[in-house]
């Protein structure tokens, strides 16, 4: 069985190989993707898959996106942190919905559940539009909770200037002060105002009331001089400059 895995996250999709090994030891990986250009590319240059796993929040996007820009017809598995997609995501050619972290009985589940249908279908533009639209419609928090001490506290998400994750802890940063986030990037973000934090790279997102300055930097990317930079580089991704810009002037 010939897999292609659409995930962003390294860590989630070392997890998912070794789930896989164990649930389909015969399977062949085919590509590890982590951006929509990415898989669109990858969709138009290669032969198709026979299963693809697909994170719903990628490095430069929503994976929905994808299907925005070409047709995709291949049997698709949702690997995602964000359940309240669960039910849209059935609304294209998805085989099943996983919701990380990926249990070893669901995958097989799954796994099995395309063995018996082993079919896809091409998503149609009036779902993809109500899709999308339910997607950037959810409700963004106000708040968020944050480790101090022993506790935890509740911090304004408008005094976040931005987040980073190292060493797979999520931390976020205001004027004075730097805390522990109790999630991932992807379930932050999902979770955040897009109009006011752009994910610039896999580990980093910025508050647009942080961005000081932005440099030209070698590779066609764009370097941020940010507000309390606590050792911190801010590099935006080759794929993500041209965005990034055009987020800054809205």
């Amino acid at each position: 069985m010939q897999i292609l895995i659409i995930e962003d996250e390294p860590r989630a999709a070392r997890q998912l190989q070794n789930l896989l090994k164990k649930s389909v030891p015969d399977f062949k990986l085919l590509e590890v993707i982590d951006t929509v250009e990415d898989a669109v590319i990858w969709f138009t240059q290669q032969s198709t898959p026979d299963l693809v796993f697909m994170d719903i929040q990628l490095a430069d996007g929503l994976s929905f996106e994808i299907f925005q820009k070409i047709e995709v017809t291949v049997p698709i598995i949702f690997t995602t942190a964000f359940d309240q997609y669960a039910i849209q995501a059935f609304k294209v050619n998805s085989i099943d919905y996983l919701l990380k972290p990926i249990q070893q009985k669901d995958l097989e589940n799954a796994v099995g559940k395309f063995k018996k249908l082993n079919q896809a279908t091409s998503i149609a533009p009036v779902i993809l539009k109500e899709l999308l639209y339910t997607v950037q419609s959810t409700q963004k928090r106000s708040e968020i909770l944050v480790k101090e001490g022993s506790g935890f506290v509740q911090v304004r998400v408008s005094e976040l200037l931005y987040v980073y994750s190292q060493e797979s802890i999520t931390f976020g940063v205001t004027q004075d002060k730097r805390y522990i986030i109790d999630e991932t990037m992807d379930q932050l973000y999902g979770s955040l105002d897009e109009s006011k934090f752009y994910r610039i790279n896999r580990g980093q997102i910025i508050s647009k009331i942080a961005v000081q300055k932005i440099e030209p930097y070698f590779n066609h990317r764009v370097k941020l001089t940010v507000s309390s930079p606590r050792d911190q580089e801010f590099i935006v991704s080759r794929q993500k400059t041209s965005d990034f810009k055009e987020w800054m002037n809205r």
